[in-house]
């Protein structure tokens, strides 16, 4: 499937390059029009000033060209040293010839060589001695454009009449090599035109599809699950679809959060709530005093369970619930080490569990202390409680590249590898090594919230030679 970007960049670039095409192509045929005007005008002025000339020499109806001839003669036999832009001018390229008021040439400047002849047909005569503007554009060789020569003529008059008339032609190679040059360069423009506008494309067709593509990993984020914060897409439509995609998800996820909650609460307290009511069936019963208690004992120990299940689901609700971070602060997480492995060490000293701890002082983070001492404590416990007697805990904390390290060793079972993947999930529980039972499930979630909260995240492996680690990392204050 060919992306947005690649669709606006071939879109943009294919209406650049006809535009560019068209125009160069229009800029091309001008060029010539123009060469060819602005030649033809050299020639009417040189026709004219010779013309002029002869006039001079003109008494009656002949026109004198002895002087006339020799100047031109020598003219054409001058050696020029001329450079014109991309041109060397070496010699006068002109040839200028002379009719009668019969059209009959008089004087040729290319050794004489039409003299004699009659001319009274071609435009530049004909016009000419009828006090017209004569012009032509004759090919020397026949379907030859190349070789194209333009013919302009000037009236020669004595007093009110027109007694001949003199054509100045030149042919147009010279013109041509401008003309060339000229095409050429507008073709090197119109590349280097196409090319840059295909980057200024590229460019362009990135910042349209830029928030396409931001506000697709946005909802492929919803989608799966992880947190995910709306793009900033500025102003304009794409921003009011942004914050409209972020509206659908808070209303989305608003629904499924409830729906979620309420079902796992139901499954959660529907074990608890069974073994209350049959106790409570029982109790009803004559039975001696010490069974009753046992019964009471029973009643009072799923209560507190349900209770405890209760609270955890609402903190862990509220910690969900919570886009950013509150009462921010620097935190000492070597401190706050210290503070959880102190508050262990009674359960971890009955379980017959050691703690050992190797940390850095000084660790800091930007955050709430009280979150990220439930992360460490639910951590650590879990550590606990899946460490047999004689069995150890081992706590490290470093800090590197700007980054806070806290490993939770336990020398337990290890997770089986269908659970590594589900250790996370809220309510999701192993059953522990020493009693078979399982805790709320909500420990290692609530630790993954607190993580993320902070931009940090936790991961959880299985050890080499037996055991997990927990690893929660968060960014460092510096």
């Amino acid at each position: 499937m060919v992306r947005i970007r690649l669709r606006v960049f071939l879109a943009f670039s294919a209406i650049t390059a006809i535009a560019i095409y068209y125009v160069a192509d229009w800029v091309r045929e001008e060029v010539r029009p123009h060469y060819l005007k602005s030649m033809e005008s050299s020639l009417a002025d040189t026709s004219a000033v010779l013309a002029s000339v002869l006039e001079e020499r003109t008494k009656g109806e002949k026109i004198e060209l002895a002087g006339f001839r020799s100047a031109l003669r020598g003219a054409m036999r001058r050696e020029l040293a001329a450079r014109i832009y991309d041109m060397n001018k070496t010699s006068v390229d002109l040839r200028v010839y002379v009719t009668d008021a019969a059209g009959t040439v008089i004087f040729d400047s290319d050794g004489g060589r039409d003299e004699g002849a009659d001319y009274s047909r071609w435009n530049d005569v004909y016009l000419t001695l009828r006090g017209k503007y004569g012009a032509r554009a004759t090919w020397e060789r026949k379907n030859d454009p190349a070789s194209n020569v333009l013919y302009v003529a000037a009236p020669v008059r004595s007093g009110d009449r027109i007694v001949g008339c003199l054509t100045v032609s030149k042919p147009l190679r010279s013109v041509n090599i401008f003309i060339t040059g000229a095409k050429r360069k507008i073709f090197t423009g119109a590349m280097i035109a196409l090319v840059l506008f295909m980057v200024l494309s590229w460019l362009v067709s990135g910042w349209v599809a830029g928030p396409v593509r931001r506000l697709t990993a946005f909802a492929r984020a919803v989608r799966d699950g992880r947190r995910a914060q709306a793009p900033k897409l500025g102003r304009g439509e794409i921003a009011e679809m942004g914050r409209a995609f972020d509206e659908m998800r808070q209303a989305l996820e608003g629904r499924k959060y409830v729906e979620h909650y309420v079902q796992s609460l139901t499954h959660e307290i529907k074990s608890p709530l069974s073994a209350i009511r049959g106790a409570a069936e029982l109790l009803e019963e004559e039975m001696p005093p010490d069974r009753r208690e046992k019964f009471v004992g029973n009643i009072r120990a799923e209560a507190e369970r349900i209770q405890h299940a209760v609270d955890r689901l609402l903190e862990l609700s509220s910690l969900e619930g919570r886009g950013e971070l509150r009462d921010v602060e620097d935190v000492d997480l070597s401190a706050l080490v210290a503070g959880v492995l102190e508050q262990l060490g009674p359960a971890a000293e009955a379980r017959g569990v050691k703690l050992a701890c190797r940390a850095e002082e000084n660790v800091r983070v930007r955050g709430e202390r009280f979150l990220l001492r439930g992360a460490i404590l639910n951590l650590v416990q879990n550590a606990l409680e899946f460490s047999p007697a004689e069995g150890e805990v081992t706590v490290e904390l470093s800090a590197a590249d700007l980054c806070a390290k806290l490993t939770v060793s336990d020398s337990g079972p290890g997770i089986p590898d269908y659970a590594l993947e589900r250790v996370f999930e809220r309510f999701y529980s192993l059953p522990r090594p020493d009693t078979g039972k399982k805790s709320s499930g909500l420990g290692l979630s609530f630790a993954r919230e607190a993580a993320e909260l902070h931009g940090g995240q936790v991961t959880i492996a299985n050890r080499q030679g037996g055991g997990a680690t927990a690893t929660l990392e968060l960014p460092a204050s510096g």
